[in-house]
């Protein structure tokens, strides 16, 4: 086997050992940072190939690092990376090395980065993550005393409405306590669940909103490319 597939093996078992402490220990705070790019259409193949083949194996080799996962909208071309680290210490420790990685992302993408950091608040799964699976991602603010109030809002009540709509594989709640903003993410099967639960998930959505105080920004539906997270239960 050629050395590089040898480095790549080690690197990915490696990230498994540490996802699996991490959930044995109980979880903890985790984080993530997301990086979205304004895709040329005709790259998003290519950047895809080169997020799995190249972006995966080296940020999984940097100590802290729990997994990745990469969202696309081939209407749209947004594309949107995450990566999940076991702490702020370790995100921010990295963020040197994976400016590096970051920009050739884009250049492969044919786009600008729009980097932003969060905490996992919240990530609740079903079941395993089907190939051709898709996320409906909502974006919402509100004020940052009141986040809390909405996380909890969100683990007692909506990730339980969300388990009943057609397909579901799993959700997770990514907040920003400073400016108030938070990203829900839900998981489903197929493109076509998705499609079939959208009026459900939009009635769902609605009454969540008006309980939690929070205002829905944006929504759309993306392509799960990549789906590779050590990020243990926080329901």
């Amino acid at each position: 086997m050629p050395r590089w597939r040898w480095k790549r093996r080690l690197e990915w078992y490696r990230w498994r050992r540490r996802g699996a402490a991490i959930e044995q220990r109980g979880g903890g705070d985790v984080y993530a940072r997301s990086t979205t790019i304004q895709a040329r259409p005709s790259a998003i193949d290519a950047g895809i190939a080169h997020v799995r083949d190249e972006v995966l194996p080296a940020l999984t080799g940097i100590p802290g690092c729990i997994g990745l996962s990469l969202m696309v909208d081939r209407l749209s071309c947004r594309c949107i990376a995450t990566s999940a680290w076991d702490s702020a210490e370790a995100m921010h420790g990295s963020a040197g090395h994976v400016d590096v990685i970051r920009n050739r992302v884009a250049d492969v993408f044919g786009g600008s980065p729009k980097v932003e950091e969060w905490e996992i608040a919240a990530l609740h799964r079903e079941h395993t993550t089907p190939q051709g699976a898709c996320v409906r991602a909502i974006w919402l603010k509100t004020d940052p005393d009141r986040i809390d109030m909405a996380v909890e809002a969100y683990r007692s009540q909506f990730l339980s409405e969300m388990e009943t709509l057609e397909g579901f594989c799993s959700a997770s709640l990514l907040i920003n306590r400073s400016s108030g903003r938070a990203v829900s993410s839900a998981t489903y099967d197929s493109a076509e669940a998705m499609l079939r639960n959208r009026d459900q998930a939009a009635s769902l959505r609605a009454d969540a909103s008006r309980r939690s105080g929070a205002e829905l920004i944006d929504g759309v539906e993306f392509e799960l490319a990549l789906a590779h997270l050590r990020v243990p239960e926080m329901a």
